[in-house]
């Protein structure tokens, strides 16, 4: 998680720097979910990183707004690539 920011915002230079940092920051949409979804997400975005803005604990992240309706098509996708059919019992 970010560290607090402390500075005087008389400064003009400080005001410049937030106004220029809040300008870039992406924008973001908490998502909470099941840590073994959570484990999911964090496999699809290892390698390009397009999805995380911030993981903030076992549970949460920020995830980039403009990329949310891929992410949970990456995951349902890979969710249906892990499940298990169920066994025929053979009973009949």
């Amino acid at each position: 998680m970010p560290k607090a920011i402390k500075g005087d915002l008389q400064d003009p230079y400080f005001y410049w720097w937030c106004l220029t940092f809040l300008t870039m920051a992406p924008s973001g949409v908490l998502v909470e979910c099941d840590p073994s979804i959570k484990a999911i997400i964090l496999k699809i975005d290892q390698d390009k990183h397009d999805y995380i803005v911030e993981d903030l604990d076992d549970q949460t992240l920020v995830i980039k707004e403009n990329r949310l309706s891929s992410l949970k098509a990456r995951l349902e996708e890979e969710l249906s690539n892990t499940q298990q059919m169920p066994e025929d019992s053979g009973s009949d």
